[in-house]
């Protein structure tokens, strides 16, 4: 398979709602599309969005790095998706993110000349040969504003079907976030629920969050600490919370999951395509967690297109559980760049709204090219 054609899309999609983080504010969207054309004239299709606090991409470098890979990947004969990792590592050093753009956009040409869904190949490489279509995968939903509002939306969305809970932490004082804790799993028992302080708690703060009695009702709590502190931090957060310890920002690749099973840091695990270098790492880090019976949850940036969701979303029915749900940011964008995004059936995901070959989604180009960023243009080799 060689590539004969490729254009970049820097894009910007405002959000229906500033979405407050412990260390940021995030207002639209910043992400990138790679469409490939193949010497058989099929065009695939790869995304990787910008995450300063979590890649350490900004537009400018996620841009600049895709470009690079491209430029060197045109003359390559493309085999086996096994070895586009070594292939990526050859041209470019680290740099996860475009990587994974990249790695995205050869699979849909992949699978596409396979004539096979990419859920379904990823099945294979996964040891699962079971026919039947997978399950529903369970769609996380974030809340946040006040907490009149977070109880509204709440109540709302339970009405449509969502059993699968974000509440985002550590941009308040610990006892507002408590207090905001307990009434929402109050409201909410009996469903899947989470908090993300996205490495906002020191671990003092952290152990008082988790022994708290108003955090009792918690399905898990996600990353409350910085990755820059060390292993025995991490252990013993885990050891002394009643709470299931997820990791977010601690987890960027195989090696690392590794390391933190080891040791008996975590009880789950995030998984974005943007740390691991695309698909099929994530792939290998989900196996890891099943292999050690630790829960999975898998997510996109916010927020990131229905492009990404899908290739997201092949990885959980690949696996066929996931148990702490699916944060498909998508839902959260002012308009998608595909005609048909994809969406929450009763609170979940279900495999029929991906095409039976590729990825599964196809971006409008026309909506591509609207949501062009300002100040950047299309790039095309």
């Amino acid at each position: 398979m060689k590539i004969t054609r490729a254009e970049i899309y820097p894009l910007s999609i405002p959000l229906m709602e500033p979405i407050k983080m412990a260390r940021e504010m995030v207002v639209d969207a910043k992400t990138v599309l790679l469409c490939l054309t193949d010497d058989k004239g099929r065009q695939g299709w790869g995304e990787a969005s910008v995450a300063p606090l979590m890649t350490g991409e900004s537009l400018d470098s996620l841009v600049g790095s895709i470009k690079y890979l491209v430029e060197n990947s045109l003359s390559i004969d493309w085999h086996e998706p096994a070895g586009f990792a070594d292939i990526f590592n050859r041209i470019l050093y680290a740099n996860a993110s475009a990587k994974s753009c990249l790695e995205m956009a050869l699979l849909d040409l992949y699978t596409q000349e396979a004539n096979v869904p990419l859920w379904r190949y990823l099945r294979g490489e996964s040891g699962i040969v079971a026919d039947s279509p997978p399950a529903p995968i369970p769609l996380l939903r974030m809340l946040g504003g006040s907490l009149e509002k977070e109880l509204s939306d709440a109540k709302l969305f339970r009405t449509l079907g969502f059993g699968h809970w974000k509440i985002k932490i550590g941009s308040l004082s610990l006892d507002e976030d408590l207090h905001r804790v307990k009434v929402l799993c109050d409201a909410l028992e009996g469903d899947v629920i989470s908090v993300d302080a996205n490495c906002a708690l020191t671990l003092t703060d952290a152990l008082r969050f988790c022994q708290s009695e108003s955090a009792s009702k918690l399905t898990f709590a996600e990353q409350l600490i910085s990755p820059e502190l060390a292993m025995a931090d991490f252990v013993r957060l885990k050891q002394s919370s009643p709470i299931p310890i997820g990791l977010d920002e601690s987890v960027h690749g195989f090696a690392e999951l590794e390391q933190l099973v080891e040791v008996d840091a975590l009880n789950g695990a995030s998984l974005k395509l943007i740390k691991t270098g695309g698909v099929i790492e994530a792939l290998e880090c989900a196996k890891l967690l099943e292999k050690h019976k630790l829960a999975l949850n898998l997510a996109c940036k916010i927020a990131e297109t229905s492009l990404s969701a899908a290739a997201t979303a092949s990885l959980g029915f690949a696996m066929g559980k996931v148990a702490w749900g699916f944060s498909m940011s998508n839902q959260y964008l002012k308009f998608d760049i595909c005609d048909t995004p994809l969406t929450a059936k009763q609170g979940c995901l279900e495999v029929g709204q991906l095409a039976s070959s590729g990825i599964g989604v196809t971006p409008n180009i026309n909506r591509v090219k609207e949501a062009i960023a300002k100040g950047y243009a299309v790039i095309q080799y």
